[in-house]
């Protein structure tokens, strides 16, 4: 099952609800060598921007995922932020994001999943070229 598929599938899920963060490290978990259960449990507290409409818990859970692979260096980190701000008017906190969707008339999970989707996409793109994963 492709990165994608799985987060699609953690995001259909209502009980227990798998917030934006979990749903994009779940499904790098085990090829970084965690299990689902500790991937669920370190990306507990990051969904809805970290409880607090902080920074979206999709681009931090990237960067979770990032982290796990040992991507870590400031030129990396920064085109992936730029990524974000680049197609989302510059924006990269939740409650900023969900304004500016709400005012679109889209819809809060549409929004939040398009958001998980492409946190995967990115970082699979950057883990791909870093040669981390196939």
């Amino acid at each position: 099952m492709s990165h994608i598929e799985k987060a699609k599938e953690l995001r259909a899920i209502v009980t227990p609800h798998y917030n934006c963060a979990q749903a994009v490290v779940i499904p790098f978990a085990q090829e970084a060598g965690l299990t689902d259960e500790q991937a669920y449990n370190i990306a507990r507290n990051f969904g809805a921007g970290m409880k607090m409409g902080s920074v979206c818990g999709g681009i931090t859970g990237g960067l979770m995922v990032l982290g796990l692979f040992g991507v870590d260096d400031p030129a990396t980190i920064k085109a992936y932020y730029k990524h974000f701000t680049d197609h989302h008017d510059g924006l990269l906190n939740c409650k900023d994001l969900l304004a500016v969707s709400a005012k679109k008339g889209e819809v809060k999970k549409t929004h939040c999943d398009g958001m998980v989707y492409e946190a995967i996409m990115a970082v699979e793109t950057i883990l791909k070229e870093k040669g981390k994963i196939a």
